[in-house]
């Protein structure tokens, strides 16, 4: 089937189409116009390598608003679809369309690519400018905070540049201008390499980070003579013919290179620890017997002209004061942003606010350094007030700091208030009096953490002056000297029942904690033991989160981990370590996300689980569990990082914030509301599905409510099987009441809701 075309006709639907044992069948192109019925409940090929369903497109149809592409079950790049739709478009199957299928087509792909470029932004530093450029028409560009952006004095024009944009990396270390070729050359950290052109373009040059070589391949400098541009190396030089864009020589010296340059006749390489070489434009320069030493060395640093220096700070590109992003909050609209990880570091503290238009910021570190004499640095964790959004606390490595519209005002450590110093800290230096958390619960009331102190653990700050420890030996470290409690207690939220819950992120005592504040109890969880009974070897239990059905979620370098309600108060409580089938004709199944270091994750309203990681970029799983929706990594992706620090999503606008140690960004998608999420035709599935003659083990429905009444008929309407689902999810092993395999055919699912909605939700088509 090459072609199929359903066009203004009200009644064309596909509920079932199945090719079995048939090469010649295959789905070229499907194609819905104007019609409101059109659906594809259920595609089946079995044992063809030939079938395929290469395009299938709805244009104008309610049911089906969006582009189903069955081969792309993970996010590409617009770019990579815009060439794999355009050799679709081009192809033979293109004489059998008509011209006005064809222009809705091509609208609907250029609609869809624009939005897809659209759903990422990046929120990068401008503030420290290292390098500026100056263009042949007086246009600026200026390196600054390891960020690109160019300014036109005869417009004043600022264009900012980032991988969400146009460039092909983030994190640059150096540019230099081609005005023969009319090019920025712009070097990443990575060494990957992008040349860019006034009006945008953009074109990469990857080869040199991607070849792998023993030397060191750091690049000191760009030099530019004609049409050449010249990486000065830790090994030698690499030269680049900007215009033509191609890598043309590369010059291994043997030696560490800081600057070259060259005359009509010679090229110079100044080396630090050799002096200054020579070489001939003549010879074979890729000799490095070729060079000759010609003189001692002379120091160029690479100043920024005071003129173009004097235009550059009068510019305001925007963006935050630091790329070094930590922990990130939404509150009434804005977007609060800590400079520093939340870990023990000496990096200084800043919290930056984001408003939609404009960035403030709080007081600097050295300021506030005057007026107490700590550190303001490390900055663990902040809070804003539910009752005034100008006034908040930041738990860092000094104690708790009181901010009121961005300024301090008071700092509490052990002089004036429970928090101690750090037990391990033996001359009692009061730059360790680690406030590892803050929390306000729904009486206003403050909750402080104190790690590694000898005596307190839990701290409550009451009409912003009281303060009360709800300390407990639980929360000590047990069989080490000197006694403390744990190390890195963080991230507490409050569920549904009231319970507030915390981890200790920190290798040695790797815990989930539950507090009870109504009757000062609290259950430490150490031992994280699965449902097949296996301890989970973790050193980090980094987050943690409460999903629609009241389960907790954490985060572990080990995986997400999932405690269901009952097990709150079990004695011997089982983590739920989701298995995800493999479907491929086994019972064999993986645990979902087994052995990712899961740093942060957020649970939106259709229960759909956003896990960002420490270097496997951001997962997100469907409310069933299982379903892997999307995987975002720096290489599929605007990501600028794939180690993701925090994040917070804006419901209302379906943005997702994203902190990484390259800076901010986000990605803006549509969030399923919790109507979406009912159990309808689009979010309930079976797997396997068909089911074939050698598979023998569990059919699994996944998306159906807790305790809903599920029933198996056949086409007629017989009752096969049923059942209540459980955790979302119900098995069938495709046996009939008398426990035996039942024919080949399809197989209706119908569920029953306890409000009493009933409906056909899926079909299941079983092959004998």
């Amino acid at each position: 089937m090459d072609f199929v075309s359903f066009v203004d006709n009200p009644e064309n639907s596909v509920d079932f189409v199945s090719f079995v044992d048939n090469p010649e069948n295959s789905v070229d192109f499907v194609f819905f116009v104007d019609n409101p019925e059109n659906s594809v409940d259920f595609v089946s090929f079995v044992d063809n390598p030939e079938n395929s369903v290469d395009f299938v497109s709805f244009v104008d149809n309610p049911k089906t608003p969006w582009i189903s592409c069955p081969s792309w079950t993970n996010y590409k790049p617009p770019w990579t679809i815009f060439f794999t739709v355009m050799r679709y478009l081009s192809g033979l199957t293109l004489i059998k369309m008509t011209g006005r299928k064809i222009l809705l087509c091509a609208l609907l792909w250029i609609t869809f690519l624009c939005g897809a470029s659209a759903q990422w932004k990046a929120y990068l530093s401008y503030y420290e400018p290292t390098e500026i450029e100056k263009a042949g028409d007086g246009t600026l560009y200026v390196l600054a905070s390891g960020g690109i952006y160019s300014y036109n004095p005869s417009d004043q024009q600022i264009i900012t540049y980032d991988k969400t944009t146009s460039l092909s990396d983030c994190g640059i270390a150096h540019i230099a201008w081609c005005q023969t070729a009319k090019r920025l050359v712009i070097v990443y950290n990575d060494y990957n390499i992008d040349l860019l052109s006034p009006n945008g373009n953009v074109v990469n040059l990857p080869a040199y980070m991607n070849t792998s070589m023993t030397d060191d391949k750091t690049i000191n400098s760009i030099d530019v003579s004609g049409s050449y541009a010249y990486l000065a190396t830790n090994f030698g030089i690499v030269q680049i013919n900007v215009a033509n864009a191609e890598f043309v020589n590369t010059y291994k010296l043997g030696f560490s290179v800081n600057y070259v340059y060259s005359d009509s006749q010679y090229l110079y390489a100044a080396s630090a620890d050799k002096g200054l070489y020579r070489g001939s434009l003549t010879d074979n320069l890729l000799d490095p017997n070729e060079w000759t030493r010609t003189g001692e060395y002379t120091a160029r640093p690479k100043t920024m002209d005071p003129q173009l220096l004097d235009v550059v700070k009068t510019l305001s590109p925007g963006g935050p004061k630091s790329n070094f992003t930590g922990l990130i909050k939404l509150h009434n609209g804005k977007l609060y942003v800590s400079s520093a990880l939340p870990s023990i570091n000496e990096r200084e503290g800043i919290i930056q606010v984001y408003d939609g238009q404009n960035w403030t910021f709080s007081e600097d570190w050295d300021s506030i350094k005057v007026k107490t004499g700590q550190r303001f640095s490390s900055l663990f964790d902040f809070e804003i007030d539910p009752k005034d959004d100008n006034h908040l606390y930041v738990g860092c490595q000094s104690g708790l700091y009181e901010f009121n519209n961005l300024k301090f005002t008071k700092l509490w450590n052990d002089t004036n208030s429970p928090l101690l110093v750090a037990a391990t800290v033996p001359d009692g230096n009061k730059d360790y009096t680690i406030t590892t958390a803050t929390k306000f619960d729904g009486n206003g009331n403050l909750w402080v953490f104190n790690s590694i102190s000898p005596s307190t653990s839990i701290l409550e700050l009451s009409n912003g002056s009281e303060w009360t420890s709800h300390h407990h030996q639980e929360l000590m470290v047990s069989n080490i000297s000197p006694a403390r409690s744990f190390e890195q207690m963080t991230e507490p939220i409050f569920d549904s029942r009231n319970l507030m819950w915390f981890t200790n992120a920190f290798y040695r005592s790797p815990s989930l904690i539950c507090y009870q504040i109504s009757t000062d109890e609290v259950k430490v969880f150490k031992n994280l033991i699965n449902e097949d009974g296996t301890t989970i070897n973790t050193y980090d239990v980094s987050c943690v989160a409460e999903d629609k059905d009241n389960n907790i979620w954490i985060g572990t370098d080990q995986g997400p981990l999932m405690l269901a309600p009952d097990q709150i108060t079990a004695d011997n409580p089982v983590f739920t370590q989701v298995k995800v089938p493999r479907n491929d004709g086994t019972d064999y199944a993986d645990y979902l996300l087994s052995g990712v270091n899961i740093t942060c994750m957020v649970i939106d309203k259709a229960n759909r689980k956003w896990f960002g990681t420490g270097g496997n970029g951001i997962y997100l799983i469907g409310s069933d569990n299982i379903t892997q929706l999307q995987h975002f990594t720096t290489d599929n992706s605007p990501l600028i990082s794939n180690t993701v620090n925090s994040m917070v999503l804006n419901e209302s606008t379906g943005e997702m914030f994203i902190a990484t140690d390259m800076g901010l960004c986000s990605y803006t998608s549509y969030i399923p509301s919790s109507q979406d999420e009912g159990m309808t035709k689009d979010n309930v599935y079976a797997y396997p599905n068909p089911v074939r003659p050698d598979y023998n083990g569990a059919i699994t429905i996944t998306g159906l409510t807790n305790d809903a009444d599920v029933k198996i008929t056949t086409s007629t309407g017989a009752l096969v099987n049923q059942g209540r689902a459980s955790n979302g999810q119900y098995r069938w092993y495709g046996l009939d009441s008398n426990g035996k395999r039942v024919a080949s055919g399809i197989y209706m699912v119908l569920v029953a809701t306890p409000e009493g909605d009933k409906g056909v939700v899926c079909k299941i088509a079983v092959i004998n």
